[in-house]
């Protein structure tokens, strides 16, 4: 898929990768939507980006994935502003292992992939009115392997990578011309890296295998599942030792 003139929209675009993946389609010629909870600084993400790219190109909606409702608004803005969708960056995240947030890892990071996968799906699917498009959701290199100390985290990611890999072999999907894939990054320098005393034990030492990839490389990978239309149902594993490597099932 070529980027440029193309719409899309991007949760979690307030900040970290999804600040990437978005200033990537951007620079590449799309309209973006930039979604996320934290207002002040979508706010400051979205004059950036104006400054940059264009005041017509560019909007923000305050919306927490959490929320069937706030995420229907979302979908209803694009379509109003921008006229449809053509790419959707499922990108939020948290970490929470306590047992006082738990519950809302699992929320953001899997049910919020799985309410936007189906509202996208519902915009981009031809037989609604749509012209198709591509569906990108971030797992992580956890989706892929066992991680002590970070459970809940490892096991949404796991249902990320999933839920997608079952959409991507959905007819639904390939008779609609809707392609999905899977992101799944290692150590990024973002607000999520653990640093200090949290980085110790066993996150210290996988930090110290895969090292730690700049957002500006990860969205390197992003685009390429975007842009590479033989791409469907392709998890894209990334490290800055590891390079990227798309997973062979």
């Amino acid at each position: 898929m070529k980027v440029s003139g193309k719409i899309a929209l991007v949760t979690g675009a307030a900040q970290g990768l999804g600040k990437s993946f978005a200033a990537a389609l951007l620079k590449n010629g799309a309209k973006v939507l930039i979604s996320d909870v934290n207002s002040e600084a979508g706010k400051a993400t979205l004059k950036a980006f104006q400054d940059k790219y264009g005041e017509n190109n560019v909007m923000f909606v305050r919306a927490d994935v959490t929320s069937q409702a706030q995420m229907e608004a979302v979908f209803q803005q694009v379509r109003e502003r921008f006229g449809g969708l053509d790419i959707m960056s499922n990108n939020a995240g948290i970490i929470g292992e306590t047992r006082e947030v738990w519950e809302k890892t699992v929320d953001v990071n899997l049910k919020g992939v799985i309410r936007g996968t189906n509202l996208a799906l519902d915009l981009m699917r031809r037989d609604k009115g749509g012209r198709g498009g591509v569906i990108v959701n971030t797992a992580s290199i956890a989706g892929l392997m066992a991680v002590p100390g970070a459970e809940v985290y490892t096991a949404t990611k796991h249902g990320v990578i999933g839920f997608s890999r079952s959409w991507a072999r959905s007819p639904l999907c390939a008779d609609n011309g809707v392609r999905v894939n899977v992101l799944c990054p290692s150590f990024a320098d973002t607000a999520l890296l653990p640093r200090g005393g949290s980085a110790d034990g066993d996150v210290g030492k996988y930090m110290d295998e895969h090292g730690v990839m700049s957002p500006e490389y990860v969205a390197e990978g992003f685009l390429d599942l975007v842009q590479d239309d033989s791409k469907n149902g392709a998890v894209l594993k990334m490290g800055e030792k590891l390079g990227k490597v798309y997973v062979e099932y």
